[in-house]
């Protein structure tokens, strides 16, 4: 797929990509539920109902791991249909599901084999551990789920760098590894048949290799052949900069208008923290550019790139793109410094548009000239409004007076958490329907 194209027709007549790949991933996952339990009914029950609870609980936890992968994989035909905030809030609500299949898995067995050896459970967990090939890599695996489901917690994920944080998590990693070499060394299931056996390597073996596709080659090659270089550094205003990169073959770069990446520029201080901005410009095969605000050290530092500055991004990720439209006409609403994949989205949008750029003061309103002459030439309507944030100026009355087919068009969201959660609010009281809401908050994982 190449940057410079015809966006397709609206998917009025067939199913929207987002469902398809949905309704995909629900099925694999009731799939393989349904292959471990028939894995588990011919393995036998044994006699101890604690033990074969445990076992079901450990067999669905290995699942779920996997699942877990899969979802952070960074697939790109996944992650154009979903979007990686979608996956990411899966992600985390399957963590949950994991967490407690693998203590059930744990409270189970213990109990269940202390009942049959009349010793107490901890005394008992001990001794599986000292005795059973592969029970210490399970406790250790269990330690490292429960640390990294603690620091996870939004009050405490809030406290941390998200390069600490990120840190941490990489210890999942090693948790599966030392999951999988459990499972091979006391899994019952496991060994049940050569069936079984073959399900259970080709079911990890799948799953690791998503990851390492999606998160370390496709980048290193991407980046290898594209070699991405800062060529200027453009001060919007004293808060906002737009960096443009150029590269090599950036046609055959699968990038769309409302996309973003994960930019690394790689200077002696700054090469190892990554940072989400969306693109604030149509891709056109030739360069890129990014625009954002100075809200951290990351984005600050932007200001201070010099020209041919080596570039390492991850990406495109993202489904907030026009693959998703159902109507031709579309309603553009942006917040701020969101305004960057809006303005984007403009360039590349057919049909009739209306925008609408929120900002506290004319000041703030970033791209706006960019904003305004593209309005023009595309026959669009561009209101920018401004004033504090009460009263709402995108109350429901004001949103019908200015959009009054409001629910005859997609409509494309982005701006601050607060302002968006509003937004979405008020179109659903609007009766916009859901499938023609499209937005997407930035949320890294894994």
């Amino acid at each position: 797929m190449t940057a410079v194209q015809s966006p397709p027709a609206p998917p009025t007549a067939r199913r929207r990509p987002e469902a398809v790949a949905r309704t995909g991933l629900y099925g694999l996952l009731a799939a393989n539920a349904a292959v471990v339990a028939v894995f588990f009914v011919q393995a036998g029950f044994g006699a101890n109902a604690l033990v074969v609870l445990g076992r079901l609980t450990g067999l669905y936890a290995a699942l779920l791991m996997a699942f877990q992968l899969l979802l952070v994989a960074r697939l790109p035909w996944l992650d154009r249909r979903i979007g990686m905030d979608r996956l990411t809030l899966w992600h985390r609500w399957v963590g949950f599901g994991l967490l407690w299949t693998l203590l059930g898995h744990a409270v189970f067995i213990t109990f269940g084999y202390a009942e049959m050896s009349s010793m107490d459970p901890v005394n008992q967990l001990v001794d599986l551990a000292e005795t059973v090939e592969g029970v210490l890599r399970a406790v250790v695996a269990l330690v490292l789920i429960l640390v990294v489901g603690a620091v996870s917690a939004r009050r405490a994920r809030r406290r941390l760098a998200y390069e600490t944080w990120h840190f941490i998590h990489l210890y999942t990693y090693v948790a599966v590894v030392l999951a999988f070499t459990h499972q091979v060394a006391v899994g019952s299931t496991f060994t049940a048949s050569a069936a079984a056996t073959a399900y259970w390597y080709g079911l990890w073996g799948a799953a690791l290799a998503a990851v390492f596709a999606g998160r370390l080659v496709l980048p290193l090659w991407r980046n290898r052949r594209h070699r991405l270089r800062v060529t200027a550094v453009v001060p919007e205003n004293d808060d906002v900069v737009s960096v443009h990169v150029t590269g090599r073959d950036l046609d055959r770069l699968p990038a769309r208008a409302g996309q973003f990446f994960l930019w690394r520029f790689l200077t002696k201080d700054r090469w190892w923290q990554a940072n989400p901005f969306s693109l604030s410009a149509a891709p056109d095969g030739r360069t890129l550019r990014l625009t954002a605000k100075a809200v951290g050290d990351g984005s600050a530092a932007l200001r201070h790139l010099k020209p041919g500055t080596r570039v390492f991004a991850e990406g495109p990720y993202g489904a907030f793109t026009t693959l998703h439209r159902t109507r031709p006409d579309a309603l553009l609403i942006a917040g701020g410094v969101g305004v960057t994949p809006i303005r984007a989205l403009l360039e590349e949008l057919h049909g009739h548009a209306v925008v609408l750029h929120r900002v506290s003061t004319e000041t703030d309103a970033v791209l706006h000239d960019e904003l305004r002459e593209l309005a023009r030439a595309k026959g669009a309507e561009l209101h920018l409004i401004t004033g504090p944030s009460v009263p709402d100026r995108l109350a429901p009355a004001e949103l019908s007076r200015l959009v009054p087919d409001l629910t005859d068009r997609d409509v494309y969201v982005c701006g601050p958490p607060g302002m968006t959660t509003a937004v979405l609010r008020t179109l659903r009281g609007l009766g916009v329907p859901k499938r023609q809401i499209h937005y997407e908050r930035f949320s890294l994982a894994g």
